[in-house]
This record gives structure tokens, sequence and C-alpha cells, in this order.
């Protein structure tokens, strides 16, 4: 996934795997945490609240996210390696920070599911206004990586979605061994 319609397609892609997995559970079970872990619900709040900075970033003028973040001095690097990296970060105990899930009394798992949604499509529509050039040339601050380029923004925004699923099937299996 390099190109900006390349990034499109997975982001269709990881919004579609995600209304799946995150609608699978019950509704019980959507909103109880898994052991310790966030709930399926709050992992889904959580990424709806991660994705809303980066299309507001995206629709604003790129001559302000030059002034505010400079230009980026090097070339993007991979989604492997840009993985790689906040994988190391959390073993290093990075966490969600600002952006771990706000206590909500909505108990609608629609409206839930609907926040994620909702966030990938006004995304989506916003690296639409992006020529595929342009995601070099500009840089976003990421909370535990620092400054990255649009393109790894938006590679790290599509496997976040991911690892939160990962990360909450595995934890699921685990609660379940357990007894």
């Amino acid at each position: 996934m390099h190109s900006r319609d390349e990034i499109l397609e997975a982001l269709d892609r990881v919004q579609g795997e995600s209304a799946a997995y995150w609608s699978a559970f019950s509704d019980r079970d959507f909103f109880a945490k898994i052991g310790e872990a966030w709930s399926p619900a709050e992992n889904v709040r959580h990424l709806a609240k991660s994705i809303r900075p980066v299309t507001k970033a995206l629709r604003l003028p790129r001559l302000v996210l030059w002034v505010m973040f400079g230009a980026p001095r090097r070339e993007s690097v991979t989604e492997d390696a840009l993985r790689e990296r906040y994988l190391g970060k959390l073993a290093g105990g990075a966490d969600a920070g600002r952006f771990a899930p706000s206590s909500s009394t909505v108990l609608d798992r629609a409206q839930v599911l609907a926040l994620q949604a909702d966030a990938n499509r006004d995304l989506r529509a916003a690296i639409e206004r992006w020529s595929d050039a342009a995601l070099d040339r500009r840089q976003l601050p990421h909370p535990i990586l620092g400054k990255l380029t649009v393109r790894e923004m938006l590679f790290f925004t599509i496997y976040h979605q991911r690892h939160h699923m990962a990360a909450a099937e595995r934890r699921r299996a685990e609660v379940q061994s357990r007894g």
C-alpha cells in the first residue's frame, strides 16, 4: 500500500473488516471489558477519537500544516517499518494518553459503530483532496511516534485499526482460556 489510491482502498477494506469484527460481539459483550482491557465499544470509541484529528489536519490548507509542523526532511518509511516502531514504543510503555476513550453513556452499539464508520468516511473524503506526491511533502505530529509524513500517518491510521481488532481478539482468547 503505497499510492494514495491504494491507501484509500486499504481504508475501505479496514472499515469493512472493523464493522464485521466489532459487530460480531453480542450487545452485552460489546460493552463489557475484555478482562482488564477496554471493551469493544471503548476500542471503537478510541479509534474514532484517534482518526478525527488526522481528518481535521488533512482539511487544513497545506501552507498551514507547513507553518505548524514544517516539511519532512526525509522520505516516508514503509508500513512495516512504521508498525515495528509503533510496537516498540508500546512495548516500552507508551499508551493512548489523551486518545483513551472517554466515559460514555451511549449504550447503543449502532451509534458507537457509526462513530468509527463516520470517522473513516470523513478521513477518506479528506484524503481524496490530496495528490499522491503531496502525502510526502507535509508532516503531522503523532503523540507516540513524533512527526510523520501524511503518508505515514495514513499507514498508521489503517494499521492502528487492525492492531486494535487483533489485540481485542488476543485478549478475548486469553480470557476464555482462563476460564
